[in-house]
């Protein structure tokens, strides 16, 4: 393994694409980066996930002006994570809307979880001189709200605990498309660095239970057509299990966290290792994994200097 961060040599520029997935519903994807949502209603739109920085979030407003002149209204956040938040400014939403579990979280390790991420992951900070601080909702939900676009309806919802504890997934009954956050990832590694290994699954098929048309995952091409949605929730399932699997095996058995390391390697490396951000998300998986099977069950705060202590735990 490197000396540095795996993601820390990722300088190079993905290409962007801004795919319709349904009657005014788009995907903006960067082959692996984080992906955002659109949905047009009759007299405004809703953005799902804000990009890192503003000006990273302007790449999503003019791929939205290329479509409608409509006002962004609504910005939905499916959870805390800075690369999923700290652009909102860009988008002048006079609502910002969250889960509780998620607004708790920003509050309780959001600046840590910024400190962490741009240290890991610095291409995807580019302008974060503009970042004002921290993004806090306007608007939080328990269960489920909904909004109205105009005549648009769209549901927003907390079906179960997965990438975080607070994931949010959005729903567009009329055209029965989804936009799932990073509980579902499609030929990307899962980042479950702040994960529950036991639950995701149930999350997943509460997900399929909807029986989408479309998805707009997490990272990854945009999933149209129910065939590739289906293939993508099997496949972050295996993922998610392929990772735990081992490292509970490991723990029964009172090994150690490099010994989890190895095990996750030899029943990943083979299925995955080719998928966006791998490198980059499988010591902070194998690590929460590793909490979660002796009983952690909250995930532990990620800071840059537990950062670099788990990694340094990894290299012999």
């Amino acid at each position: 393994m490197s000396k540095s961060f795996a993601s820390a040599g990722d300088l190079e520029e993905k290409t962007v694409s801004f795919t319709e997935i349904g009657e005014g519903l788009y995907a903006f994807t960067a082959e692996g980066d984080p992906n955002s949502g659109v949905i047009i209603g009759d007299e405004s739109v809703m953005v799902i996930e804000a990009q890192a920085t503003p000006r990273l979030a302007r790449k999503v407003v003019e791929c939205i002006r290329s479509v409608t002149d409509k006002p962004i209204s609504h910005l939905v956040l499916t959870h805390y994570h800075a690369v999923r938040v700290l652009g909102a400014s860009a988008y002048g939403a006079r609502e910002v809307i969250m889960s509780d579990r998620a607004r708790a979280m920003v509050a309780e390790r959001g600046q840590e979880d910024w400190d962490s991420e741009f240290g890991r992951f610095p291409r995807l900070f580019q302008g974060h001189e503009e970042i004002p601080g921290l993004t806090w909702p306007t608007t939080t939900f328990s269960d489920r709200m909904t909004v109205y676009l105009g005549k648009r309806r769209v549901d927003i919802m907390h079906l179960g605990r997965a990438h975080t504890a607070g994931d949010a997934v959005v729903w567009v009954p009329d055209n029965e498309v989804m936009f799932t956050g990073d509980i579902v990832e499609y030929h990307s590694a899962c980042y479950c660095g702040d994960g529950h290994f036991e639950d995701w699954g149930d999350t997943l098929a509460a997900i399929a239970e909807y029986e989408p048309k479309s998805i707009a995952p997490g990272r990854g091409d945009a999933l149209v057509g129910e065939d590739l949605v289906e293939k993508a929730i099997a496949n972050t399932w295996d993922f998610v299990d392929s990772t735990y699997a081992p490292v509970k095996r490991v723990v029964a058995r009172g090994g150690s966290l490099k010994e989890a390391w190895d095990a996750v390697r030899a029943e990943c490396d083979p299925k995955f290792a080719e998928y966006a951000i791998y490198e980059h998300c499988l010591p902070f998986n194998v690590a929460r994994a590793y909490d979660e099977a002796r009983g952690i069950e909250t995930p532990r705060i990620w800071t840059a200097e537990r950062d670099q202590q788990m990694w340094a735990d990894l290299q012999g």
